[in-house]
């Protein structure tokens, strides 16, 4: 395998399980060698982190929101993401912009030309005239009926968990637009099936690409 950093994101609707196997990954890749950096969104650094109880808890508008997303995505790339990838890190980051798109754009409606310009503006590579984006970004495809049934056994909600169903059906259709946007950037996992299975899934999309040895089954 390459040293050169790697950056994986995780997405999909609260409740279809991404952490367990964020952290699977992570040991597999430890495993094989490469030194790993965690974190996630909005948060990961001591700014962001603060963001992320503003978003996550107090009432404001969608603009509000997408503004403190993207300020938190700023620090976090700054501080976290970029240094990691010039060490040769892997960065699997618990989601990244196409949440927002997804949450803000999909679930609140919100003006997807805006989203746009600020991901141009807080995403920017210097000297470049790319984007900063993973290199895969993993999805985890859940039916919204079944997400709402494994949410009402979670902990007290936050502002984004105590959304209605038909909300999740908009994030869930937000997700599956930016995946027609970039589909060579995404595997989507069919989440609804056991844990074994969804991990299979996850292990095969990096041995597909050579970033992890076959091992021949799951985890």
């Amino acid at each position: 395998m390459s040293a050169a950093g790697l950056f994986i994101s995780f997405e999909g609707i609260d409740g279809a399980g991404k952490s367990t196997h964020v952290a699977a990954l992570a040991d597999a890749f430890r495993a094989a060698g490469r030194q790993v950096t965690l974190s996630r969104e909005p948060g990961g650094t001591p700014l962001a982190e603060k963001l992320r109880e503003l978003v996550l808890n107090d009432a404001m508008d969608p603009l509000s929101e997408a503004l403190l997303m993207f300020a938190a995505r700023r620090d976090h790339l700054q501080q976290v993401i970029e240094p990691a990838l010039a060490r040769g890190d892997v960065v699997l980051c618990d989601r990244f912009t196409d949440a927002t798109f997804a949450y803000q754009g999909g679930g609140r409606g919100f003006d997807m030309a805006v989203l746009q310009q600020l991901e141009r503006w807080v995403q920017a590579i210097p000297g470049s005239e790319q984007l900063r984006q993973p290199d895969l970004t993993v999805w985890f495809d859940l039916p919204p009926a079944v997400a709402a049934q494994r949410l009402a056994a979670a902990r007290v909600p936050d502002r984004f968990e105590s959304q209605p169903q038909v909300f999740f059906e908009r994030v869930a259709a937000g997700y599956a637009q930016r995946l027609q946007g970039e589909p060579g950037r995404f595997a989507r996992i069919a989440s609804d099936q056991s844990k074994e299975a969804v991990w299979q899934q996850v292990r095969q999309a990096f041995e597909q690409r050579g970033w992890l040895a076959p091992t021949g089954g799951a985890a």
